[in-house]
């Protein structure tokens, strides 16, 4: 086989693919179930997801589950779908197979999506973050300036609930912040108070009586 074969349904030997990262499933969930599935006729309806490493050679990166499975069962040949080798084919399939938790920016996410990633944390089983208030947390989150964050930090002075330790750390579960650049700001943003002022500083003259786009002009002037 030539390295074409991304995006094909594909039987594999076993012998071709890696095991990847491996699955965390228990030992009895695996076992009964390659047990099922050759008594079933030893197929994998579900495939497993690899990615093209070389000729002949495959990496698993979603449904890992699937393939311990199928290595159980001591299966000859895998169905597989491959696809590309890169990383964030690797990150999204892994978010498809339910083997990622998927992140959002919290520097632009909307109350929504905020919502959502808090109640999924504070839902979760011994949760660090079971104490504190969806409601609270998610309108005052919603509603600081943190385009500009740096970090997670300001969130512990918003009276939200969520403190230092290990509740802040429970949001880089879900969050993850890239800052936004500041809005531009043009002289047409300005207020006409601040335009004079602009002005005075530059050393013009009689801009007292100008409007806002005569001052605009002026200040534009060569």
């Amino acid at each position: 086989m030539s390295l074409s074969n991304v995006g094909n349904l594909m039987c594999l030997y076993r012998s071709e693919i890696n095991p990847g990262k491996g699955t965390d499933a228990p030992e009895f969930c695996i076992k009964a179930a390659a047990k099922q599935l050759l008594e079933s006729g030893g197929r994998n309806w579900v495939p497993v997801i690899v990615k093209e490493i070389a000729q002949d050679e495959y990496e698993v990166i979603g449904n890992s589950f699937v393939y311990a499975i199928a290595e159980e069962a001591d299966l000859e040949r895998v169905w597989c779908i491959v696809t590309d080798a890169s990383e964030q084919t690797f990150e999204v399939t892994r978010i498809l197979t339910g083997e990622l938790i998927p992140k959002i920016n919290l520097s632009t996410a909307t109350r929504d999506e905020i919502q959502a990633a808090l109640q999924y944390l504070i839902e979760k089983p011994n949760s660090e973050l079971k104490t504190v208030k969806l409601a609270i947390a998610t309108n005052r989150i919603d509603e600081a300036s943190r385009q500009s964050w740096q970090d997670f930090e300001p969130i512990t002075k918003l009276k939200c609930g969520i403190t230092k330790g290990k509740k802040l750390d429970a949001l880089k579960e879900v969050f993850y912040l890239i800052p936004q650049p500041e809005p531009e700001v043009t002289l047409k943003t300005l207020t006409v108070t601040k335009l004079k002022f602009m002005a005075k500083e530059q050393g013009f003259s009689g801009y007292n009586k100008m409007n806002k786009p005569e001052l605009i002009a002026l200040l534009t002037a060569g």
